[in-house]
């Protein structure tokens, strides 16, 4: 496919975000603006450029339904047999990246993934190798044991080591609160060294372990950095802070980076996600270029006015009023459409 077939039928503001190539891009794609597009039409348009060969190319994706969907896009554009790009998840990504690595940080490379339930069956065989006692009530065991995993697994979102989250213990002055995050702090140390002569990870490992492994091996580190010259994160509203020192890392050279999220889409807070990330993004990368895709595709104007009206009482914490830029949708669809009703159920 040539240059011209890639930016065919893309508006002025997406055609911006496909072709500007060079150093730090924040792409704030509204909902229904054609987002998926202008990501897989960017990547065939710096391979169609020579700006980079596929493999050169990191695609990051929050779920494997979305990075197969890029990788099929992709596909479609580029020349056959040509599309061996780096898209996967961030936990896909860190998975590879660890098993092709995993002697260097005295990981077994056959290590097994735990999951959720996994994890839990995990702790509950172990659980008289640690020294509990608030959390290990005699009545119930159990009781604490997902309770005590969440609180790990948030604190690896949060790129903080057992040992770090001991120091924080320590420094408590409430002798109540001291006596409960220590024994937090000591699950958590106890948990990582059983896992590990085990032989067994779980999923934050795929991201801790990767930032491990590159701030402990430079030369690791140097050979992703070498060998990804443009870097792509979708979602990044959604990204946690673990995640996004990561990307950090990785762009650390070349420093091609593009990000495309929108903060009025961020709904993976519960979940560890950290806004912060997009709406510090022009912190981080002063020369930043920003992209508004402000045409949607999917709504009616009536249902998307709606929205911005709701939207808007997150002011003044919106990219909108930080960045002052306006991030109102307006809808390609000729009609205006039918005003959508409040409706109150009783259940």
């Amino acid at each position: 496919m040539h240059v011209s077939d890639i930016l065919k039928e893309l508006n002025p503001q997406q055609k911006e975000a496909v072709t500007t190539t060079e150093g730090q891009l924040l792409i704030i794609a509204g909902a229904g603006t054609g987002k998926t597009t202008v990501i897989a039409r960017r990547i065939a348009y710096i391979i169609e450029k020579k700006l980079a060969k596929p493999a050169e190319i990191l695609a990051l994706t929050f779920t494997d339904k979305a990075s197969e969907e890029m990788d099929r896009r992709v596909d479609i554009l580029v020349p056959y047999g040509f599309n061996d790009t780096w898209i996967s998840t961030f936990h896909a990504f860190g998975d590879r990246v660890l098993r092709d690595n995993a002697l260097e940080i005295g990981l077994n490379p056959v290590f097994r993934v735990l999951t959720k339930p996994e994890q839990i069956l995990f702790i509950k065989q172990n659980l008289f190798d640690f020294d509990l006692k608030y959390f290990k009530p005699l009545s119930n065991p159990y009781k604490f044991v997902e309770a005590a995993l969440s609180l790990v697994s948030r604190a690896k979102d949060e790129d903080l080591t057992p040992d770090q989250y001991m120091t924080y213990a320590k420094s408590l002055k409430d002798k109540e609160e001291h006596q409960l995050q220590l024994e937090l702090a000591n699950f958590f140390a106890k948990y990582e060294e059983l896992k590990r002569k085990a032989g067994l990870a779980d999923f934050s490992d795929q991201i801790n372990l990767v930032l491990d492994l590159f701030r402990e091996r430079s030369k690791v580190l140097e050979t992703y950095q070498n060998k990804f010259r443009y870097i792509l994160i979708d979602e990044y509203q959604d990204t946690n802070y673990a995640q996004n020192e990561l990307v950090k890392l990785l762009a650390a050279k070349h420093k091609n980076i593009c990000v495309v999220g929108d903060d009025d889409q961020s709904i993976y807070k519960f979940r560890g996600a950290a806004i912060s990330n997009i709406m510090e993004f022009k912190k981080t990368y002063p020369k930043a270029v920003q992209v508004v895709l402000t045409k949607n595709y999917r709504s009616t104007q009536a249902i998307l006015d709606t929205a911005y009206k709701l939207i808007s009482h997150n002011n003044p914490d919106r990219l909108e009023i930080k960045n002052n830029i306006n991030k109102k949708l307006i809808s390609e669809r000729k009609a205006l459409g039918q005003k959508p009703k409040v409706i109150f159920g009783a259940t």
